[in-house]
């Protein structure tokens, strides 16, 4: 196709501006994550208590859409940042309707099985996202059958695998193993909806 006076190139869709737009939606998201932090803590967290998630109660269903955001203080925020860097990034490298469709699965599993069935409390904190994204990454090769994608599980399960110990109640302590089960849950279900949807493309 010839390009008109005037015009811009066409956008390329290749790996290079695939991972430099991970790098911006994903880093700006942990951006927004800190400042959120940093606004709580000035705040003394009270944000917690209004946009927490609150098991089982008829209010506690919008907070589904907050609770990730907060946090309880900025180690909080530290201990999911990096891992929402990489797991999210390698996600993004699949494109950007791969990587909104395993965060939104993510986030909605983990908050739905917070509010079934998680403790009395109060709830916060992106660790499901966390938890999501990383599962998207273990099983999607295998939907796929990529051998690639299988390759990178393997390489991520030995690198992180030990985290999947926070879905064991016994394990977890005072961190939300709810919030961790819902969230891995919800990331295999972004792996079977996009496989569905690539079979019903090439069919």
């Amino acid at each position: 196709m010839l390009e008109t006076p005037g015009e811009p190139p066409a956008t390329r869709d290749t790996p290079a501006s695939r991972a430099k737009g991970g790098l911006l939606v994903v880093g700006s998201f942990v951006v927004l994550l800190f400042a959120l932090e940093l606004v709580n803590t000035a705040l003394l967290h009270g944000l917690n208590r209004v946009f927490g998630l609150r098991p089982r109660s008829a209010d506690g269903i919008f907070d589904i859409f907050t609770f990730p955001l907060l946090h309880a203080n900025l180690n909080h925020v530290l201990s999911n940042a990096l891992p929402l860097i990489i797991f999210g990034f390698l996600v993004f490298m699949s494109g950007l309707r791969v990587f909104l469709t395993a965060m939104a699965c993510s986030w909605l599993g983990s908050g739905v099985a917070v509010w079934l069935i998680g403790n009395r409390g109060i709830t916060v904190g992106a660790s499901g996202l966390v938890f999501g994204l990383f599962a998207f990454l273990l099983v999607r090769g295998f939907f796929n059958r990529s051998w690639w994608q299988i390759l990178l599980s393997v390489v991520l399960f030995m690198a992180y695998g030990s985290i999947l110990f926070g879905l064991i109640p016994s394990v977890a302590g005072f961190v939300s193993w709810q919030a961790h089960l819902g969230g891995a849950v919800g990331g295999v279900v972004a792996a079977v909806v996009l496989r569905a949807r690539n079979s019903a493309r090439r069919g």
